[in-house]
């Protein structure tokens, strides 16, 4: 189709950009029809092969964003079917041609290769104009054209291409929208976290602004203290698109400029995120499979396997640094990344389980759950990954309480039967000697009062991290280090 033959009208196909503000797709679609004095829809498909495993926590927060677009004036279109149909279907009635932000994970790379072909067929232009992150998936690269598979030279290079995004103005003034008159109805979720960040724009900037302003500069000290509320709970936002990291980085280099630790140290955070989708976009099989070839680990199967899962799935396993985690997860569809750390290696290392499991627990909680961060996260910690310490890092689950939450703040508050222990035995409650203790099953459990038995520990940590090292040096007897970075999602 020429320039004099394009179809007057655009659709703007919303995906993890439920934004307003430096909106490159939706700047590019009013543009365009400013030049061919058309209109403009707002479109956003349910596809139920992403509704499926994305868990209720996203889902409901996915809709309340969507449902914020529409109070902010955009009236959206929601369809609900396979995007290959529902879209083109929907341009050529229309007479439209679409502009979108690139998805950059496995399926949606193959969702939109699918797309392209059926629009082509139909002489629609689908043009994608951005994705959600500071620096494309596939850009950065070694001199000899290969990709990273190291962190710390990839985020030297990553640094020198992101410093050069600017956000993109969206001047939304006089934009003729179409009624949403092909909207579904929102399917009926029930998130199972009590509460989930505000899904709004206006509560993405809120939350940016409050950290910006008041958390960043002690964050190089204070990010690792669960017990703080000092990190920057961005997540959901940047994975929903509420918020770019672009909007981020042009603040978070001016406090870096002014020698602010803590800011430099957040923008590694942004490069580790970058990274983990670079990683997947070359390894898109890495989802599922272990990034480092021979490290299939012998893993633990049948019914016990499946009980010590079930204790740390509910925050019950004896050790209330781990339980605390779990709980934290199961009430606010979130947790604090050092704990994330430390409840995968307890997963991985003393109930030797599969990473993949973990993971997929995480994914159904998680509001701001990202594939690629979540699974190269786990495979960091289960020493599957691109990582220099791969089988001989293992969280000590009492001392990293002891190191990170000192007082037993962030354990009283998510194991509330622990309050009435003293600070020498919160990490250690099976030290306390003047609780009761009851005979439970064969096992010794704690109560220190009230209503609810705190467990003993399901395993002995010392005697598991020993069982740890023999197995994973039967699968690999010796790994070079090539990289000693550690990093905090």
């Amino acid at each position: 189709m020429t320039a004099e033959q394009r179809r007057p009208n655009a659709i703007v196909w919303f995906r993890r950009d439920l934004r307003l503000l430096d909106h490159p797709p939706l700047a590019a679609a009013v543009d365009y029809v400013r030049r061919s004095n058309g209109s403009v829809m707002a479109v956003f498909v349910l596809d139920d092969k992403l509704l499926g495993p994305s868990g209720s926590n996203r889902t409901y927060f996915l809709f309340e964003a969507i449902r914020s677009l529409r109070n902010a004036g955009v009236p959206v279109q929601l369809l609900h079917g396979n995007p290959v149909d529902e879209l083109t279907r929907l341009a050529v009635e229309f007479d439209a041609d679409v502009f979108a932000t690139a998805d950059c994970g496995p399926y949606g790379r193959s969702r939109d290769a699918d797309v392209t072909v059926r629009a082509q067929r139909e002489n629609i232009t689908l043009s994608f104009v951005d994705t959600p992150y500071l620096v494309a998936p596939g850009t950065v690269r070694k001199s000899d054209g290969t990709p990273y598979k190291v962190f710390t030279p990839f985020s030297r290079a990553w640094l020198r291409h992101a410093q050069s995004q600017r956000p993109v103005k969206t001047d939304l003034t006089g934009v003729r929208w179409v009624p949403a008159t092909h909207a579904t109805e929102f399917p009926l979720v029930n998130k199972s976290a009590r509460s989930l960040p505000v899904p709004t724009e206006a509560g993405a900037h809120a939350a940016a602004d409050f950290f910006l302003e008041n958390r960043i500069n002690a964050y190089d000290v204070s990010r690792d203290d669960p017990g703080l509320d000092a990190t920057s709970r961005l997540g959901a936002y940047l994975k929903f698109g509420l918020l770019h990291p672009r909007q981020l980085l042009e603040r978070v280099e001016a406090a870096v400029a002014n020698g602010s630790e803590g800011a430099r140290i957040f923008r590694t955070e942004l490069a580790w995120r970058e990274f983990y989708a670079d990683v997947l976009w070359h390894r898109p099989e890495t989802a599922r499979l272990n990034y480092t070839d021979g490290m299939d680990i012998e893993t633990d199967r049948g019914s016990n396997a499946d009980e010590r899962f079930a204790a740390w799935c509910e925050g019950n396993t004896g050790y209330p640094f781990i339980d605390a985690g779990m709980r934290q997860l199961a009430s606010e569809g979130w947790m604090h990344n050092r704990v994330r750390m430390a409840t995968a290696s307890f997963l991985v290392k003393d109930l030797h389980l599969d990473w993949q499991r973990g993971a997929a627990w995480f994914m159904r909680h998680l509001v701001d759950g990202d594939l690629a961060s979540n699974q190269h996260g786990w495979q960091w910690t289960a020493g599957t990954g691109t990582d220099a310490a791969p089988y001989f890092r293992i969280f000590n689950p009492v001392s990293q309480g002891k190191r990170f939450d000192p007082d037993g703040v962030y354990v009283k508050r998510w194991v509330p039967e622990l309050g009435g222990l003293a600070k020498k035995f919160i990490h250690e409650p099976w030290l306390e000697t003047k609780p009761r203790q009851l005979s439970l099953g064969g096992s010794t459990s704690l109560s220190t009062g009230g209503d609810r038995i705190y467990p003993s520990p399901i395993v002995d940590h010392g005697t598991e991290r020993d069982e740890a090292m023999v197995r994973y040096r039967r699968t690999r007897e010796t790994k070079p280090s090539v990289d000693g970075s550690k990093h905090h999602d």
